[in-house]
């Protein structure tokens, strides 16, 4: 990628965005400073609008946070949605107590993360591994739950407009605006029953309101920190065989200031500025469960081994005209990945290997986006949605690429040496659109689209879509829809300095050591994006008495994945035939469907019972029937909310999750071959109960129990039993807002 591109893609997103508020001032002087014009009343919503109404889509309110607080991580709430699981990175489940947002069984690498509409991708600055994993918690963990106004979360064909990452689906966190003078704070403790397990602790608090006429602001803030679990936790479940590690524990800093401008009744300028740090408190785990002295001695000591830190700069635009209205943002991202440094090579890969020497990742994203609605009246009434966007990310990473060479003779595509190796790597990503909302009847809503993305390294990639919503009566709804989404290889994948080696143990089968020298896997700037043909189709009942239904079925069509490849694409040492080389392949094809149903049910005027169910028919790779996530085959979650006084709720809140099915083959180290390996996990339940108190205009109580039967669950390491279900734990939460 040249300079020049990445010039032209800043000064593209700078030219669509600063001329904006000189549009509002040429506007405000041809009124002549008279009484403001009003702006026609647009009649069929926006395109992204429309979208928020598809089957696919649901909404956690800023009351559904108070109401069941989160003990740390929004992604405690978002796992209650339909087609929403957590998972470990990959479905070997390494690292499986790193549990993240997994939609519709596609996987956390492919659910976009967005704050206020904006890319969160901090996560990119954590190495990824050869068997396509990251040691990390995600990015759904950048802002505190008292900040938050809703929480989007978007499956299918929905989410394909958002670009490369959103296969899965997207989780939009939207935060509070300074509206009106508001103080607000939330305090939360959760104290588990085993002490053996981690605990939680957190304050936030929310400021802001008005400055002047034109000027309001908003700062908010939060520590939290959630305890590791004891680092024997697993060890009678494993028969003092092997240590694999509990829940690792985890502290976050946030501040975040935000500046809003009303430049006039129509346009909007906010300024934004954010820190945010999350370090780790060791619990032990490594990517294999090979345990040694320094990772014994680090876990015992709850040492601090990663650290996060995360800061944003940004401005957004909001603007009305006579022919409609525009959204703008540019964003500055940075994080700085700093890690006690790890293996890179074989049974080791992952493990920790120093207690001392820490390195650091530094990762920059620019992101910028200009979205204009307009409404027309050609043939039919309909909203016209163009757009652009531009994401480019700069890594500087020394510490990924230590891996040298076994021999001097042998070539590798890149230097033997890593010292001689460039730790720069970057990738630039535009991406224009266009979609239309059109009222082809008073029944029939047809909303279709196409996406055009260029990639420095793949180049085009289109991803058209068509969604439809049809008013069959007035109580019942049928809605569907079809898109192609695609996700851009990550910097790791593309990258040729990046050297995985291993003498064996990371050998695809079939191969492993010739004259002494094992395996590589390197980087492929040739790779071609991953591509996912997103579909389905449902039907929604909605009647005056509050009774809601839907029942989807989805169906996902997943080919061009990117993982190690089995094949050599020559030997590092072609002259003695030593050192198969290996790299990133776009592999074959994968199939994943399922049915997802919810069902809201008034049963008196204080008692409302709500439930929505997922389950997964499909989840497979075609050619090896292996599982693409270890997801549950089937969820179900079900909620009882009884407020028999203004200022008193409870809720009874159970989850049911089916069993999961292991891998029987693994990505490295062959075929299994001890039976031992292939445990399922079998279905479980947990329960959970909570009242919540308006002790009067300002304060409220919130207190319960999590997993009142105390079902625990612990990590094996073998088959589906990669993490830990945390047995019973008491909470109490106290919020005030002034």
């Amino acid at each position: 990628m040249s300079r020049h591109l990445v010039r032209g893609g800043c000064l593209t997103a700078l030219a669509l965005f600063l001329p904006l508020p000189a549009t509002a001032q040429d506007m405000a002087e041809a009124n002549n400073g008279s009484e403001t014009t009003l702006l026609e009343t647009i009649v069929i919503q926006a395109a992204s609008e429309e979208l928020k109404q598809a089957l696919g889509v649901s909404t956690i309110t800023a009351e559904d946070l108070e109401d069941r607080p989160v003990a740390n991580d929004i992604s405690e709430i978002v796992r209650r949605m339909p087609g929403v699981n957590l998972t470990g990175n990959s479905s070997t489940g390494i690292r499986g107590n790193n549990r993240q947002i997994d939609i519709r069984g596609m996987g956390p690498e492919n659910v976009l993360i967005l704050i206020d509409g904006k890319p969160v991708l901090s996560r990119n600055s954590v190495r990824y591994g050869r068997s396509g994993e990251r040691d990390t918690r995600g990015d759904s963990n950048w802002v505190p739950a008292e900040a938050i106004e809703r929480i989007e979360v978007i499956r299918g064909p929905a989410a394909a407009r958002y670009g490369s990452g959103a296969s899965g689906g997207v989780v939009n966190i939207i935060t509070k605006r300074p509206e009106t003078t508001t103080y607000g704070f939330s305090t939360y403790i959760e104290i588990p029953e085993h002490k053996e397990e981690g605990g939680s602790k957190r304050a936030n608090f929310v400021v802001g309101g008005p400055l002047s006429d034109v000027l309001s602001y908003r700062l908010y803030g939060g520590i939290a920190q959630t305890d590791a679990d004891d680092p024997d936790i697993n060890a009678e479940a494993t028969d003092g065989d092997t240590r694999p590690a509990g829940h690792e524990g985890v502290k976050n800093y946030d501040l975040n200031g935000l500046l809003s401008w009303q430049i006039d009744p129509q346009h909007r300028i906010d300024f934004e500025a954010g820190y945010s740090r999350q370090s780790n408190i060791y619990a032990g785990d490594t990517q294999y469960d090979s345990p040694t002295d320094i990772i014994n001695d680090l876990a015992d000591g709850g040492a601090e081994t990663n650290r996060m830190t995360r800061y944003t700069l940004s401005a957004t635009h909001r603007g009305e005209y006579d022919f409609g209205e525009s959204t703008s943002f540019i964003q500055w991202e940075k994080t700085i990945n700093r890690r006690l440094l790890e293996g890179l090579a074989g049974s080791g890969e992952g493990t920790i290997n120093t207690d001392s020497e820490f390195g650091k990742i530094y990762l920059d994203n620019i992101t910028a986006k200009s979205e204009f609605n307009i409404p027309l009246s050609l043939l039919w009434d309909q909203t016209v949605t163009l757009g652009v966007e531009y994401r480019g990310e700069f890594m500087k990473d020394g510490v990924s690429i230590r891996q040298s060479g076994a021999d001097d003779d042998i070539d590798l595509g890149t230097p033997v040496d890593p010292t001689n190796r460039d730790p720069n790597i970057s990738a630039n990503l535009v991406g224009l659109y266009v979609e239309d909302n059109i009222a082809i009847t008073e029944r029939l809503m047809l909303t279709p689209g196409l996406r055009m993305d260029y990639h420095d390294e793949f180049g085009f990639n289109l991803s058209p879509s068509l969604n439809a919503s049809y008013k069959l009566t007035e109580e019942i709804t049928i809605k569907g829809g079809v898109a192609r989404a695609f996700k851009a290889p990550n910097l790791y994948q593309l990258n040729p300095n990046y050297v995985y080696y291993t003498r064996g143990y990371g050998c695809p089968p079939g191969y492993g050591q010739v004259g002494g020298i094992g395996c590589y896997v390197v980087g492929n700037p040739d790779l071609e994006p991953e591509i996912s043909l997103n579909k389905e189709i449902g039907v929604s009942y909605a009647n005056v008495n509050g009774w809601n239904a839907t029942l989807t079925y989805f169906h996902n069509d997943y080919d061009n994945r990117i993982a190690p490849g089995v094949v050599p694409i020559r030997y590092a040492d072609e002259e003695n035939g030593r050192g198969r080389l290996f790299r990133w392949e776009n592999s074959g094809p994968a199939v994943i469907s399922g049915l997802e149903g919810s069902l809201a049910v008034p049963l008196a005027e204080t008692l409302t019972w709500t439930t929505n169910a997922t389950w997964m028919l499909q989840s497979k790779e075609k050619s090896t029937g292996q599982p693409l996530s270890l997801v549950p085959k089937y969820t179900v979650n079900t909620a009882l909310r009884w407020e028999p006084l203004d200022t008193l709720g409870v809720t009874l809140s159970a989850t049911h999750y089916g069993k999961i099915e292991p891998r029987t083959a693994g990505i490295v180290g062959g075929e299994y071959t001890d039976p031992e390996d292939l445990e399922t996990r079998g279905a479980y339940t947990i329960v959970n109960v909570g009242a919540d108190y308006q002790i009067n205009e300002s304060l409220k109580l919130t207190a319960g129990v999590n997993n009142l039967f105390d079902e625990r669950l612990f990590r094996t390491g073998k088959g589906a039993n990669t993490y830990n279900e945390p047995g019973r734990s008491y909470y109490l939460s106290l919020s005030g807002r002034f």
